[in-house]
């Protein structure tokens, strides 16, 4: 009997078995409860919602690439900026959905339904702009009140963001849609109506390098149009590659103030500056004025700004620096004088009486001081600047070697920054008479050729570089605004090495001639150019006063009375040090009046920033102190 008893250790066993095939049962019936209810009883209404949620493409713009100026600081970058969109495929309730937006935004009435039609086709699942940039304050309170707003949503995009404003804004360029006639271009196959790209200045110039590559992502979205989990699928965009100019950030904000702070005198703050590193053909300053603030063209320029940019007679949308040519005064003596002294027709001994007038071909042609300067040489007639001095023997010289010479420097060629159309100068001679009017050259017009008036029209930049070659011993240097192209983490893919450069036929002995004619402008008793000065600096320059109507026009008038469009335009081209030159200058002022009160100070403001960087202008004030 005790074998067929069950011992006290089995029992337990059997319970836990029992225990556990309940929970398993238990189990079951609750899976099986749950499919009858998602099955039967929920069944029609989850059909419903799955069928209403939709995988939706949305596309990732890429920020566009850094714009850095020679020391590595930042001119162009990107930012957050926070867009107000609806889908109106997913729009409910519109007239209160748009009302309740407009309470939320503070802008009620203004036309938030804009650009929102019926919702018909595929373009119903387009988001369509409601607001743009919206402020942190905005932004919380729509994103507070969304998901009560089907079809409203927010988004964020790199936004081009110029950190210093109008900044060298005609050199960076601007950004904006691509328009039709773009997208015909073999250069830009692969973009799509709607995408961003540089229209003008860097911005186009470097846009492949600049634009970066766009990514994308699709989400589930449900029948609101909210998203729905994680994304099914991500790729990155990303982001261009930057750019390092030759500019140096502080030489051209000197200039860009120098500017500003011109003596309005009835007329608009209008010209040029720019400023060559005579070495290497380096742009360390480019300025034009009036100007603009390329921020505004980042997010689609309004139709108002627009107008009033175009509509502006002064047209600050232009580059003076390069698009527009202009007779360049007496800072062309300077290549007269290279020319003079190259052919023989003067020595460095060479003189002129000068009463104050030239009387050549039954004409009197006036010096601009009414007295005249006595008996002048080559360096009293560049200090002074003697126009009698230049009309004899520029006449002597002739036409057409005297246009060869002007041509060596540089002038009448483009520059070839690729920054924009460039206007290409003049410089007159017989042939280009006979082709232009079909009419032989007068000698009288040598005669005011040889003081910068006549046809002759020079472009800021290309004084510059024609200053620069006086500087550097007669290399004409193309110049140089970008250094190196860099990837987004500062790898450098491509560089772009300084010219070589072209000499110019003019010995080094010769050129030393006019560079001391130069220098008595600036540091010389007497010189039109003293308010160039740099405290322990030797500058050579020379000041322009360009005629634009005729004398006659503005006789009896003083300054102040004369007409903005008639007052002459003022020039100042310059280098420095004298002794073994680094940078040269151009200042335009357009209708400036005298070079030497309204161009010569903004370039001596431009060279004492550029030697206060290397802590030469207090070396200089100390050991004058100390002496």
């Amino acid at each position: 009997m005790s074998g067929s008893h069950l011992t006290g250790s089995e029992y337990p066993i059997d319970g836990r078995l029992r225990l556990a095939g309940m929970l398993i049962l238990l189990v079951l019936v609750v899976f099986l409860v749950r499919l009858f209810q998602l099955q039967i009883l929920e069944g029609d209404d989850l059909r419903r919602r799955s069928q209403q949620n939709s995988v939706r493409q949305v596309r990732l713009e890429a920020p566009r690439g850094e714009i850095l100026d020679r020391e590595g600081r930042v001119l162009a970058s990107t930012r957050p900026a926070y867009r107000l969109e609806v889908v109106p495929a997913d729009l409910q309730d519109r007239d209160p959905t748009f009302a309740a937006l407009g309470h939320l935004l503070e802008r009620e009435g203004s036309g938030l339904t804009e650009g929102v039609g019926p919702s018909r086709g595929r373009g119903r699942f387009r988001p369509v702009v409601l607001a743009d940039d919206l402020t942190f304050d905005q932004l919380a309170r729509v994103e507070t009140h969304r998901f009560a707003m089907p079809g409203v949503q927010t988004r964020v995009e790199p936004r081009r963001h110029y950190l210093e404003g109008a900044l060298g804004a005609h050199l960076l360029g601007t950004i904006g849609e691509i328009r039709g006639d773009q997208l015909e271009r073999e250069v830009f196959e692969g973009y799509r109506a709607g995408d961003v790209i540089g229209q003008t200045g860097l911005e186009a110039r470097l846009e492949a390098h600049l634009r970066g590559r766009e990514g994308g992502r699709n989400i589930v979205v449900d029948a609101a149009g909210r998203e729905v989990g994680d994304p099914l699928l991500e790729v990155p965009a990303v982001p261009g590659g930057r750019v390092v100019l030759s500019l140096d950030l502080d030489v051209q904000k000197a200039a860009e103030q120098a500017f500003d702070e011109l003596p309005a005198d009835g007329a608009r703050r209008m010209g040029a500056a720019v400023a060559l590193d005579v070495r290497t053909g380096d742009v360390l300053a480019l300025v034009s004025r009036p100007s603009f603030d390329p921020n505004s063209f980042s997010g689609g320029i309004d139709a108002a700004s627009w107008k009033e940019l175009t509509s502006d007679e002064w047209d600050p949308l232009q580059n003076r620096a390069l698009q527009n040519h202009y007779p360049p005064g007496s800072t062309h003596k300077a290549l007269v004088a290279a020319a003079l002294l190259s052919e023989g027709v003067v020595g460095p001994h060479s003189t002129v009486f000068c009463p104050g007038f030239y009387r050549f071909g039954g004409r009197s042609y006036r010096c601009w001081k009414a007295g005249g300067h006595g008996t002048v040489d080559l360096i009293g007639a560049l200090r002074e600047s003697c126009d009698v001095y230049f009309y004899t023997y520029g006449e002597k010289l002739g036409i057409d070697k005297l246009a060869r010479y002007v041509s060596a420097f540089g002038i009448g060629r483009t520059s070839g920054l690729g920054i924009g159309t460039e206007a290409p100068g003049l410089v007159p001679s017989s042939e280009w008479k006979r082709r232009r009017f079909g009419k032989p050259w007068y000698p009288g017009e040598t005669v005011s050729a040889s003081i910068g008036q006549g046809f002759n029209l020079y472009t800021p930049m290309q004084l510059a570089v024609a200053y620069a070659a006086l500087a550097n011993g007669g290399t004409v240097r193309e110049p140089r605004l970008v250094l190196r192209l860099e990837s987004q983490d500062g790898i450098t893919v491509k560089t772009f090495p300084s010219a070589e450069g072209e000499p110019v036929p003019v010995t080094r002995a010769r050129l030393a001639l006019v560079r001391r004619g130069l220098v008595a402008v600036v540091e010389e008793r007497g010189g039109t150019g003293s308010r160039a000065r740099v405290p322990g600096i030797r500058v050579a320059g020379k000041t322009g006063t360009a005629q634009v109507v005729r004398l006659e026009r503005n006789e009896g008038l003083v300054d102040g009375e004369i007409p903005v469009r008639h007052r002459d335009h003022a020039w100042f081209g310059a280098f420095a040090p004298a002794d073994a030159p680094e940078i040269a200058v151009a200042v335009f002022v357009e209708h400036g009046m005298h070079g030497s009160s309204a161009a010569a100070p903004i370039a001596g403001r431009i060279l004492k920033r550029y030697f206060e960087k290397q802590g030469r202008v207090a070396e200089a004030a100390l050991a004058a102190e100390t002496r």
